[in-house]
């Protein structure tokens, strides 16, 4: 069962972090929870194809799959995922975990990863633009799309490719630059779009046509392009993390199933692309 916690948890938000400033740290030796009566996830409301309210995006079906491992009941606690997003929701003791946290994010404890992605081209199915390193010469003097201060801006820049810039942070209740960033090269406005895997793979399999997606598996240059994606929990509490491992451990299958049902290239241990996503180019030859 899910709780939409929205509305009281936006408010909480504000409320605590307004508290936090005139009476002292809230987070102070708290011991660790052993027993739960609900699993509270700290998600955007808005940040598809990871998470939104309606519980459309794959982190919200990940953390169905968990709630219901757990036997609990879940609760979302809703923030725009910007700046501050980790300080106002788990550090404050408002929820308990962020379903997707990029490996060795600083303001986290890491559980295990469970799925490891790469930056990926966008382009139209006919193109003659058809390159997975960024160095590639294909790409000087074509209009590419790219989200503002991530690992491809540089190389981009430094092989002749006319950058057209998208956002890094904004409130996604507002707009969503990587969708537009799609939305732009299905248009005719760019040449393609080089954008984290996930949400390449999600908005270009929902263009009409799809766009082909390509991920950069054999990328030359010196920008770091494949993350691991794990849970996120608060410091200091090892069984809990402990007990969320366990969760990923075993259902593992379940979990890459989701994962594939929209569109997300995934990697395995040694880098290389896992079937079906390296056989099929995308949703449309699924």
């Amino acid at each position: 069962m899910r709780i939409d916690a929205g509305r009281k948890g936006q408010a909480m938000v504000g409320l605590l972090a307004c508290l936090a400033m005139f009476a002292g740290d809230v987070r102070a030796d708290l011991p660790e929870l052993t027993q739960r009566d609900r699993l509270r996830v700290c998600a955007d409301g808005n940040n598809l194809p990871f998470t939104n309210e309606a519980g459309e995006g794959f982190e919200n079906r990940i953390a169905e799959l968990l709630a219901d491992d757990l036997g609990l009941p879940l609760e979302y606690v809703w923030a725009p995922q910007v700046m501050g997003f980790v300080r106002n929701t788990l550090e404050l003791r408002l929820c308990d975990v962020m379903i997707g946290v990029a490996a060795g994010y600083g303001f986290v404890q890491n559980t295990n990863d469970y799925y490891r992605s790469i930056y990926s081209l966008a382009v139209p199915a006919d193109t003659d633009l058809d390159v997975s390193s960024l160095d590639d010469e294909a790409l000087k003097g074509r209009r590419i799309g790219v989200v503002s201060e991530t690992p491809p801006l540089v190389p981009l820049r430094r092989v002749g490719a006319r950058v057209e810039g998208y956002a890094l942070q904004t409130d996604t209740r507002a707009r969503t630059p990587a969708r537009e960033a799609i939305e732009d090269v299905a248009a005719g406005r760019t040449d393609g779009a080089v954008l984290w895997g996930p949400i390449a793979g999600y908005y270009a399999a929902r263009q009409t046509p799809p766009l082909k997606v390509v991920p950069l598996v054999d990328d030359s240059t010196d920008a770091r392009l494949d993350y691991r994606i794990t849970m996120g929990v608060r410091q200091g509490e090892p069984y809990w993390k402990d007990t969320l491992n366990d969760f990923i451990d075993r259902r593992q299958d379940e979990i890459n199933a989701i994962l594939v049902d929209y569109d997300v290239p995934l990697l395995d241990r040694h880098g290389q692309l896992i079937q079906p996503f390296a056989a099929s180019g995308g949703r449309d030859e699924k």
